[in-house]
């Protein structure tokens, strides 16, 4: 190899001299709970404190030894991967043990499907493909009443009835081509002509203004960030972002782009054009718990606005669960908080227990169309190493009782309460503190007019998350980045077993860095900071 090639960094190099200028390009070589290890010039080990806890991946920890010791034995037995179009007992018992917790949780009798993926974007597009499949043969019913209709409307002509004018006959007239006082025929002509645009069009999805659904093709439609969505939104279909809390907001929304196509019918020895829905809507697709928008929780109020809208107008909900699931927030679902039961609802991250990637789509029954089966496969997901992995991390989080979930609230609590008192004391740095259980934000106040450069540049390049986060990591050892789409907000996502000592060290380490910012002491962030500062 020419040895200038293997020199060079071509692993996204990029990235790589990014994560260099703001400290954080570091090589952890080992993970434990909630500690991330790295080794320094000497080869000493250097623990680092993560609150990172892989954008929410490790509930239970890193390298949880349950899920190690039972990965090791499967990959001992000869598990194996590849066994597709072949029976998977593991996953059905994973959807039966995913089933269980939502009759728990919502009270409810009916089953879900479960489709298997391998990250939580997939799991996401697999909602948004089967949501447009449904949608789809929804359609296709519609068209073949009206071609009844249609049909039934000649039958009633045929018998003396006539074709009476109106103001839906007056709109197919403008959309359709078809002249005043026009035979059935050609009536019937215009109605084709009119509705197969409109049978055709593309569907819309609507999400609310701050969503992270990931950044695959179909997915960053749904995200809001127009950095991440906008180079790429000619490729799928297109989203609406709805400022949910405005009580008429989805409403609205919903109106807009309502769509309708013409039929006939028969009435009183007359022959009508009527308009009829259709459905334009493939779902609605929606976070309980905000994650990338810098740990926004939706309250009650607005999931039932939500809820009583989307079954108005017939459209299917798709919570997203890939972040705030699996016991993050003090239950399994954080959508239970709200009562609102999605149609489809999709889980990864932690479901692979920090080990395994895993993820899954679950569809109430009541929407499952078992074509979609045959049309949508992805050839790791189902494997029995990883759903093998994920079945074992749902029994760890119910075994007990569902004590993980009761430490999940009071770890979570005991964090809040101590991010408040911070805030209480630097209330001119720190904006708000959001979140529950163990999914929190911790919010700054801008710092664009600091009257430090380094803090006011950071910030106006939308850097200043990342700013603090190299500080902390080189001067004490914590491990905590900003959200993707709210950067002046740092993520807090550790495991259950996060203790009291290290809260106690997360307060400590904050209060150097509020302390810093306080007194505009930019230098301190650069790594040539005042002497004594570095934790190593």
């Amino acid at each position: 190899m020419n040895p200038e090639i293997a020199e060079q960094d071509l692993a996204e190099p990029y990235l790589g001299g990014l994560l260099a200028s703001l400290g954080l390009n570091v090589h952890y070589s080992r993970a434990e709970k909630d500690t991330l290890f790295f080794r320094d010039d000497t080869g000493h080990e250097v623990p680092v404190l993560d609150l990172v806890g892989g954008y929410g991946s490790t509930i239970l920890g890193h390298s949880n030894p349950e899920i190690v010791g039972y990965a090791k034995e499967l990959l001992d037995g000869g598990v194996p991967v590849h066994a597709q179009f072949s029976k998977h007992p593991y996953a059905n018992e994973l959807a039966q043990k995913v089933n269980a917790v939502i009759r728990r949780e919502f009270g409810t009798d009916e089953p879900y499907s479960a489709i298997f993926a391998n990250s939580g974007a997939e799991a996401v597009e697999i909602a948004m493909k089967h949501a447009e499949f449904d949608r789809v043969a929804r359609l296709a019913e519609l068209a073949g009443e009206i071609d009844e209709n249609i049909e039934q409307a000649r039958a009633a002509a045929a018998g003396g009835a006539a074709l009476a004018r109106g103001a839906a006959y007056d709109r197919l007239a403008a959309a359709g081509g078809v002249a005043a006082g026009a035979p059935l025929d050609e009536v019937i002509a215009g109605i084709r002509r009119a509705n197969a645009p409109r049978l055709a069009a593309p569907p819309v999805f609507l999400a609310p203004e701050g969503s992270f659904h990931g950044k695959l093709v179909g997915s960053v439609q749904l995200t809001h960030n127009p950095g991440f969505r906008t180079p790429f939104s000619s490729l799928a279909a297109q989203c609406r972002f709805v400022a949910v809390h405005e009580p008429d907001a989805l409403a609205k929304t919903i109106e807009s782009v309502r769509r309708t196509v013409f039929d006939l019918a028969v009435d009183g020895g007359a022959v009508r054009v009527v308009e009829r829905g259709l459905p334009a809507v493939a779902a609605f697709v929606l976070e309980p718990v905000q994650g990338e928008a810098g740990i926004r929780v939706f309250d009650r109020e607005t999931a039932e606005r939500i809820r009583q809208a989307c079954a108005a107008a017939g459209i299917p909900i798709v919570v997203d669960e890939v972040q705030s699931g699996m016991g993050r927030t003090g239950a399994f679902f954080a959508s239970s908080h709200l009562g609102l039961q999605g149609d489809y609802i999709t889980l990864a991250k932690s479901l692979g227990g920090g080990v395994a990637k895993a993820a899954v789509t679950l569809v109430r029954g009541s929407r499952y169309r078992k074509e979609f089966e045959l049309v949508h496969s992805s050839t790791f997901a189902k494997d029995a190493f990883s759903t093998s992995i994920a079945v074992r991390t749902v029994d760890l989080l119910e075994a007990d009782g569902g004590r993980a979930y009761r430490l999940a609230a009071e770890r979570g609590s005991r964090l809040a309460d101590m991010l408040r008192g911070l805030q209480r004391e630097f209330g001119t740095v720190v904006k708000d503190v959001r979140g529950k259980g163990l999914m929190l934000g911790l919010e700054f106040h801008d710092q664009s007019d600091s009257a430090s450069e380094v803090i006011a540049g950071q910030a106006r390049t939308g850097l200043l998350g990342y700013l603090l986060s190299g500080y902390l990591l080189r001067v004490h050892a914590l491990r905590i980045l900003p959200t993707a789409s709210a950067v002046n907000t740092l993520r807090l996502e550790p495991s259950v077993h996060f203790t009291d000592a290290e809260t106690d060290r997360l307060e400590a380490g904050l209060r150097g860095l509020l302390t810093v910012l306080r007194d505009q002491n930019g230098a301190a962030f650069l790594p040539t900071g005042p002497a004594g500062e570095s934790a190593h």
